[in-house]
């Protein structure tokens, strides 16, 4: 059976010297591999569109479960983000989260959208690293049904009752007399200045039109990051390798 799909590339492996195995984020499928015939010949037509995080429409021959790349037209290669190693770090670490937490065989258009929007902005520099990474880290993790509850304190049910803690494990808020009260585990809790859970619940609620349009400071951007990445590593249980070479960059 033959199909088309709008796809980025998240993630290569070769096989033997002259093909490439690729995981593929598909608007209409989700995350799926492709076997790539002849993809690392030089002058294989094939070569430019199958790189990592390249964006193409892909014509795919389906065979039971498996798909072979007959053709790929390139939409948008984003060369820009290979012209500087830690935007390319970063990019390769959110083609990484995908792959790990978008569905696979299924649907993907809102993670397709968020990927190929923070990818954009990513390039074109619109945003920088601080503010991308954890944007990008929640809102997938949204999508994925990792989702916080950051409406009010699990306990008292406040909206806004002073300092807030994230249960890391729970993904949800305690205000601080619950938090006195409850006393969960240190490890697994993490304070959020109120600006940070104004951003948090902009990135949770607001539509993809409006994800990336707040501001914080710089410090506020660390605390923000600090606080998705440890989420991140507490509801997926996985270290990712491209996120340890991003951050050995900075």
């Amino acid at each position: 059976m033959q199909m088309t799909t709008q796809a980025v590339v998240i993630g290569t492996r070769n096989i033997e010297e002259e093909d490439r195995l690729l995981t593929l984020l598909s608007r209409d499928l989700g995350v799926i591999h492709a076997y790539a015939k002849g993809a690392n010949r030089m002058k294989s037509r094939l070569a430019p569109t199958t790189e990592l995080l390249c964006y193409s429409s892909f014509v795919l021959f389906k065979n039971k479960d498996r798909y072979t790349v007959d053709h790929a037209d390139s939409l948008n290669l984003f060369f820009g983000l290979r012209q500087d190693v830690e935007k390319l770090s970063l990019a390769t670490y959110f083609a990484e989260l995908t792959a790990t937490v978008a569905p696979q065989s299924e649907g993907a258009e809102d993670f397709l959208r968020l990927l190929l929007n923070t990818l954009f902005l990513l390039e074109k520099g619109k945003r920088s690293a601080d503010f991308l990474k954890p944007v990008f880290e929640l809102r997938a993790l949204t999508l994925a049904g990792y989702m916080p509850n950051l409406v009010a304190c699990r306990s008292c049910g406040r909206y806004e009752a002073g300092p807030m803690t994230l249960l890391l494990t729970d993904g949800e808020l305690l205000c601080a007399e619950c938090l006195a009260q409850d006393e969960p585990d240190t490890w697994k809790r993490v304070p959020l200045p109120e600006g940070v859970l104004a951003a948090m619940r902009h990135i949770l609620y607001s539509p993809l039109e409006r994800l990336f349009q707040f501001g914080l400071s710089q410090e506020g951007l660390r605390s923000l990051g600090s606080v998705t990445e440890r989420y991140l590593l507490e509801q997926t249980e996985k270290n990712y390798a491209t996120l340890d070479f991003y951050k050995s960059l900075r």
